[in-house]
């Protein structure tokens, strides 16, 4: 763990931790006046790519997102998140612009675990906490020590981003006090653009862009995004949506998210809610809070055919159950979808690949996991 206070005193508590010299020296850079900063893509939607961001962008972003959480000089940050990639980056960049107390751990999907005796640091801010994590690591801390949901509620706020945030979360913030947001945003527009609260009496139904945000949508009604941190510049994104009115909108899935089955068009977007629905009424209570994705392989006769991927571990003493359970998916999705949208295989992976940035790699998966279990079928 890193502890930097603004007046610059900091506590290290791995001083030979790789990952905090780099933390320490990416603040000597911004200190220093460094006007560019190379960040690549995550890399979960598509090949990463190298992005140059420009200072005044990403100074633009931080008074953006300090309207919108009212975050001021005194709060702490808290962040969790990869710093080679824009979420982590910019938590940095929110501390030492508006003057935060900031406080880093190295990525995992348990942040609060490895600093649980250094936790008094956040209690003694309660009210002045902001925190940033994607949805494993929220989901992780709720289901973990009460401990952990009390520093939880210490927040002003807490953002969610870098993929979906599915029921079992949903139910479960609604027990914190704090507001809780999802975000939407890429590295292109220097993290978040638009947010969407998810507990409380004042929970939102559609995402509202922050101050200074405009949108549109081009022909194919992917959203477009322009505002200071583009260099008020339009960006097209392939992210489908609706817009309610000039500031706020529905997403309904990612236009490359489409895949063509036997000539039938399916939004992956909707079999993944749907499949929620197919854990819970399988009555596997403890399989409903794994990771799953749908994907597509190559179909020699519909060109491409829907599977399911869920992260279980293997029944070796009876791998007969995992056969009867895959039977048991299979037929649950066929009784809520329409025929040619149900899934028509279900793998088991043991545990799923991620990006660098804890989003699921889709194709990392099916490659080192899935298409071994064909060939071996």
């Amino acid at each position: 763990m890193i502890f930097l206070e603004r007046d610059g005193t900091h506590i290290n508590t791995l001083p030979n931790n790789p990952y905090y010299e780099k933390v320490l020296k990416f603040k000597k850079a911004w200190e220093s006046g460094q006007e560019t900063f190379e960040v690549h893509t995550s890399g979960s939607t598509g090949t990463p790519k190298k992005i140059t961001l420009h200072r005044k962008q990403m100074i633009d972003s931080v008074k953006m997102t300090a309207k919108a959480f009212d975050l001021e000089e005194g709060d702490t940050a808290f962040c969790c998140l990869n710093i080679d990639y824009i979420a982590g980056m910019m938590m940095l960049v929110r501390a030492f612009e508006i003057g935060m107390d900031l406080v880093v751990v190295e990525p995992s999907s348990n942040p609060f675990e490895t600093i649980e005796k250094h936790l008094y640091i956040l209690k003694s801010n309660r009210g002045r906490n902001f925190f940033a994590f994607v949805p494993l690591q929220i989901q992780t801390l709720l289901e973990s020590k009460p401990i952990f949901t009390e520093i939880l509620n210490s927040a002003k706020a807490i953002i969610i981003g870098g993929a979906a945030v599915n029921e079992h979360i949903l139910e479960k913030v609604q027990m914190l006090f704090p507001p809780v947001y999802v975000t939407y945003g890429m590295t292109e527009t220097i993290t978040h653009v638009a947010i969407k609260r998810i507990n409380g009496s004042e929970k939102d139904d559609f995402f509202n862009t922050l101050d200074g945000v405009d949108i549109q949508l081009n022909d194919e009604n992917c959203l477009m995004i322009k505002s200071k941190t583009t260099n008020n510049e339009w960006i097209t994104t392939n992210d489908v949506a609706e817009i309610i009115n000039g500031s706020s909108f529905i997403l309904h899935g990612r236009i490359d998210n489409v895949i063509n089955s036997g000539g039938v068009k399916i939004q992956l977007e909707k079999i993944d809610k749907v499949a929620e629905l197919v854990l819970k009424r399988i009555q596997e209570p403890e399989k409903v809070l794994n990771r799953y994705f749908v994907f597509s392989l190559p179909d020699e006769k519909l060109g491409e055919r829907l599977i399911f991927v869920l992260e279980k571990e293997p029944n070796k003493q009876f791998p007969s159950k995992d056969d009867a359970l895959k039977v048991d998916i299979l037929q649950a999705f066929k009784e809520i979808l329409p025929k040619f949208e149900a899934p028509k295989e279900v793998f088991f992976v043991e545990k799923l690949i991620e990006t660098p940035t804890g989003k699921i790699d889709k194709i990392k998966t099916i490659n080192a996991y899935v298409l071994p279990q064909i060939s071996n079928g």
